[in-house]
């Protein structure tokens, strides 16, 4: 059987105050679902953070709803589960009703000790659905005062559900958590990522494969477990990754695994280098790619981000090294800095000029503009 394995949509996510809905749409209705109909796998495995906050924005759940809708009307079941940035409660409504069109929903973590049955063209499956949960909620779900740790927790509640494992059927398991040993991206939440978060992915041992979700990058998780990983970059560290949804052929043997990769509406890239080097690139190469830049100039530049943007509409911010390096060590530099200010004010004096007026700072501009700011300080004491 075939299993389109996919995660962390994050739908209603901002990237630096841009709002990459728009993106999300294209991917989910102009690619993912297009895709689903042409190549009708077995079954739609979506392993939490579908939404990227637990109170969605109303646009992000219309995008959902329409998702719903379509793999209904394509007859293709569909399992999702909630993670750690998802609204579990508000999920969880109308769970039991959408198993009626194929959609298998879980929200709880009592969820995953009832399986759910599915006769698939390629054969039967015993599915279990394990969302984020947290250590508290294993406690009191078993009865086990001694669960504290996510590990605890997780390897308890998964060694429950193993036992209800089938033999002669694929047992899959979809869970969205931190496996010990992955790569994290910085769009990922800190409160979840590391220490006392981490879970063995030998817990999935006892599972044929298990489609998790929680890190941003492709990776396997163990023997046995595997992130699909976002299907857009959700951050400029992301940039480098190559993003998809990952297709698995499960029955006799090893799980075969490929990847299908969707081009985005729009990639996030980062840029660095002297300013007029950037421009250039810019003027050569006009995109809307969101883009971040880090200008590596050892002066100050006027106005970089008004004079790329005629060229990159999408470019969502600049670092400077030099700003940078200006404001590094401690206190002691800094006053000396500072007490030298007017060596600064010159060279800003000077780029100003070079940028703005196409023009070389001659030495009475240098005397005349350091007197004007001398003669201003003694006014202002």
């Amino acid at each position: 059987m075939r299993i389109v394995h996919t995660a962390d949509w994050h739908l209603g996510k901002f990237l630096y105050g841009r709002s990459l809905l728009p993106d999300q749409e294209h991917f989910v209705k102009g690619q993912f679902l297009p895709w689903v109909a042409e190549t009708r796998p077995d079954l739609v495995v979506l392993a939490g953070d579908i939404f990227d906050r637990a109170v969605a924005p109303a646009e992000a759940l219309r995008l959902f709803d329409q998702f719903l809708v379509e793999m209904n009307r394509l007859g293709i079941p569909l399992a999702a589960i909630a993670g750690n940035h998802d609204g579990p409660d508000r999920m969880a409504v109308g769970a039991a009703l959408l198993r009626n069109s194929g959609v298998y929903l879980a929200a709880r973590p009592e969820d995953v000790l009832h399986p759910a049955e599915l006769d698939l063209p390629g054969g039967g499956l015993r599915l279990f659905l394990l969302p984020y949960c947290e250590p508290a909620q294993v406690r009191e779900l078993l009865g086990d005062g001694s669960l504290h740790t996510y590990q605890q927790a997780y390897a308890a509640l998964l060694g429950e559900a193993a036992r209800l494992a089938l033999p002669g059927r694929v047992n899959l398991l979809a869970a969205h958590c931190f496996a010990a040993g992955g790569a994290v991206s910085a769009s990922e939440s800190p409160l979840y990522v590391g220490g006392t978060g981490e879970v063995s992915p030998a817990c999935f041992d006892p599972f044929d494969y298990a489609a998790l979700g929680h890190l941003h990058a492709p990776q396997r998780a163990g023997a046995k477990g595997r992130y699909a990983g976002s299907p857009l970059k959700y951050s400029f560290d992301e940039a480098s990754q190559a993003k998809s949804v990952t297709v698995v052929e499960l029955g006799a043997g090893e799980p075969q695994v490929s990847f299908q990769a969707f081009p985005p509406l729009h990639d996030v890239r980062q840029v660095s280098g002297l300013f007029e080097e950037v421009l250039a690139q810019a003027r050569e190469n006009p995109c809307e790619d969101y883009l971040l830049c880090e200008l590596t100039d050892d002066s100050p530049v006027y106005l970089p981000m008004d004079r790329l943007r005629p060229y990159w509409p999408n470019l969502l911010g600049i670092s400077s090294l030099w700003l940078s390096r200006a404001g590094s060590g401690d206190s002691a530099a800094l006053r000396e800095q500072l007490h030298r200010r007017a060596a600064g004010d010159a060279q800003v004096l000077e780029q100003f000029l070079q940028q703005i007026c196409g023009r070389e700072m001659e030495e009475g501009d240098r005397e005349l503009f350091l007197q004007a700011l001398r003669d201003g300080e003694e006014d202002a004491e």
